[in-house]
């Protein structure tokens, strides 16, 4: 037997005897000790040098051999298989500042103000075990034995299709709607439907980081289009793209800045899809958690003309985790959704969406979300107080708070620096498509700031912004910067003055 070959049997393990053989020999090979032509010895040889049967280490090698690790040939013996000489990529980080990069440090945690998830505590996980306990799993022998339907289970489209109607004021038919993976997987099925590669899309600016790269990878050219109290301004869009096939909108709360889509500008979206033959996406984000009165009306409840597509999620109501959300399609896509969810974005599995489907039956979920709303309110007065006391420059943003920074605070590494402090605010510039000296800024999530923790939490985070506003570097922004007033600065002073 080859000396750089060793093999050593444990014969306590649970691991067959051959499997150990096996992966011992392809660990050889692969980390270079047997390289490609190097013979074996025979199987008959290397059981008596091993000490066991002889079809013990023949098992070994067949499976070796099936996996083309080693060739067999006969007389002249058993050789390790040629292998590529291409070196194999070694996996890297995503780079500093890169989309993915972006991305993994918005879905750390749970932690300390982070933005997007729902309150650390109190999950329904009696849902979960009802799922697995209950007949939901026992759906009789037939129906188990076929595909579930792609568009989602009819049970839980019948659910949302009525909760909208009272929740949202959108009517809409169980046909319409489409269960999804949450809001990106959504957003995805949406651009496969319409299919608008080469065109001009409208995204809010600030806006979601994700849903401006899913734009840029669906081949569609994004207008950034500013954001003020009123929500997204039509007008600059118009005069910026009057050509655009799309608009992406946050209307029941803006994603990051809170704002609602007024009805003036609610109607000149609709009015401007409808002459232009453009399609709307409204992102429902966070509009049902609305803390200060009733949630506005969904947008696609105005679109007579069935220019809206509406996409919901679960996430933010009941958790990420569930990976669940749905899709309003306009009465005229019924027939290209269904092809593409039957061919390309089936849904999630059936078993999770029967669950929440009983979950909503029972009147479970809009109690969660009356107990949701007090708990948030309760906990963004609290943070607020925090805040008050520092004489901080703040702005409700609806779950969460923009904590405004001095001036040349670099909101990135201060975010950063919070992460090793188990607190996850979300840097303001990361939502621009160009950042501006404007900027600058925290978002707190108020969901995940416990009342018992905030003032601990606060107390650290400014001790990190006042060490990073003292830094040389900050104080050369501060210089460079001087007193340069930008319309981003206005508006968010505007916003400022208005919640104060």
């Amino acid at each position: 037997m080859d000396s750089r070959l060793q093999i050593r049997l444990d014969r306590n393990a649970k691991l067959p005897l051959s499997e150990q053989i096996r992966l011992s020999i392809a660990r050889a090979i692969d980390s270079g000790v047997l390289t490609p032509g190097t013979r074996l010895p025979s199987w008959q040889d290397l059981a008596a040098r091993l000490g066991v049967a002889r079809g013990t280490v023949q098992a070994a090698y067949e499976r070796l051999s099936d996996a083309q690790i080693i060739e067999t040939f006969g007389a002249r013996g058993t050789r390790v298989a040629p292998r590529p000489r291409v070196p194999v990529a070694q996996p890297k980080a995503p780079r500093p500042g890169s989309f993915m990069s972006t991305y993994l440090q918005m879905n750390t945690g749970p932690a300390v103000f982070q933005v997007g998830i729902p309150a650390l505590e109190g999950l329904p996980d009696r849902l979960f075990a009802r799922a697995r306990s209950s007949n939901l799993l026992k759906t009789g022998t037939f129906s188990s034995l076929i595909y579930p339907d792609p568009r989602g289970e009819l049970a839980l489209r019948r659910e949302i299709a009525s909760y909208l109607a009272i929740s949202r004021n959108l009517h809409c038919l169980p046909d319409q709607v489409f269960i999804t993976s949450g809001y990106i997987s959504g957003l995805g099925l949406a651009l496969r439907v319409l299919g608008l590669d080469g065109k001009k899309a409208w995204m809010e600016e600030p806006g979601f980081i994700v849903t401006r790269k899913a734009l840029e990878l669906a081949r569609l050219t994004a207008v950034p289009v500013p954001v003020d109290a009123e929500g997204i301004n039509v007008e600059y869009g118009i005069e910026r793209a009057p050509d655009a096939a799309l608009a992406v909108v946050t209307p029941g709360q803006q994603a990051p800045l809170g704002s609602t889509l007024s009805l003036t500008r609610r109607l000149q979206l609709l009015e401007w899809a409808a002459a232009s033959d453009a399609w709307i996406i409204e992102d429902d984000y966070l509009s049902e958690l609305q803390l200060d009165g009733r949630a506005a009306p969904a947008l696609a409840s105005l679109s007579g003309a069935g220019r809206v597509i509406h996409i919901g999620t679960f996430s933010k109501t009941i958790s990420p985790a569930l990976r669940l959300g749905f899709v309003v399609a306009p009465a005229e896509l019924i027939t290209p959704f269904s092809e593409v969810t039957a061919t390309l974005a089936p849904a999630p599995t059936p078993i999770i969406q029967l669950a929440t489907a009983q979950f909503m039956r029972d009147g479970h979920y809009i109690r969660r979300i009356r107990r949701l709303k007090r708990l948030y309110s309760t906990q963004r007065e609290a943070l607020c107080e925090q805040l008050r006391l520092r004489d901080a420059a703040w702005t409700a943003a609806g779950l969460a708070i923009l904590l405004r920074l001095p001036d040349g605070a670099p909101d990135t590494r201060i975010a950063r620096e919070a992460m090793d402090f188990g607190m996850a605010p979300s840097p303001l510039s990361k939502w621009f498509a160009t950042p501006s000296p404007a900027a600058s800024g925290l978002l707190l999530g108020v969901a995940t700031a416990p009342e018992a923790e905030v003032g601990a939490s606060c107390r650290r985070l400014f001790e990190i912004i006042d060490r990073s506003c003292q830094s040389p570097l900050a104080r050369d922004r501060r210089q460079k910067q001087g007193n340069r007033g930008t319309e981003q600065d206005k508006i968010l002073e505007q916003e400022l003055t208005r919640h104060r």
